[in-house]
């Protein structure tokens, strides 16, 4: 890894430059990077979403949700331009941040993930520590 505190984080894209303007389940491919504390942003992988094609049989069907998540059990963070319904299921019920961009620029969403990484970062923690801590049966 590179400087000292980095995180990994998963961009949902359209094409090599732009965000997909959609749900972040129909993105063509996953790009892959290592963004760090000191700036630095390296590309690890493209990873192409197998769950693209899935058949829904709702919108926002949590089986694609399985199926989207399922392929990005290594990364920290979720980074989209904007989310449909399972947003909140990947908020709430997994141990991944969700990052909106504002953005469907890559290069600009990179930066954007610069400017909030000690935000993110200590999101990510918090999630980490919350999966960590003993379940306490009443």
């Amino acid at each position: 890894m590179g400087g000292g505190r980095c995180l990994k984080v998963a961009f949902g894209m359209e094409s090599d430059e732009m965000l997909i303007d959609a749900h972040y389940g129909d993105s063509e491919f996953f790009a892959i990077y290592e963004i760090c504390k000191d700036g630095s942003i390296k590309l690890l992988e493209k990873r192409l979403n197998k769950a693209k094609d899935f058949k829904e049989k709702e919108h926002g069907d949590p089986r694609k949700f399985k199926a989207v998540v399922s392929q990005l059990l290594d990364v920290d963070v979720l980074a989209a331009f904007r989310m449909g319904p399972n947003f909140l299921r990947i908020r709430d019920k997994t141990n991944k941040v969700a990052f909106f961009t504002r953005t469907r620029d890559l290069k600009l969403a990179l930066q954007r993930v610069v400017e909030n990484f000690d935000e993110l970062w200590e999101q990510v923690g918090e999630k980490k520590r919350a999966i960590e801590k003993p379940i306490v049966e009443e």
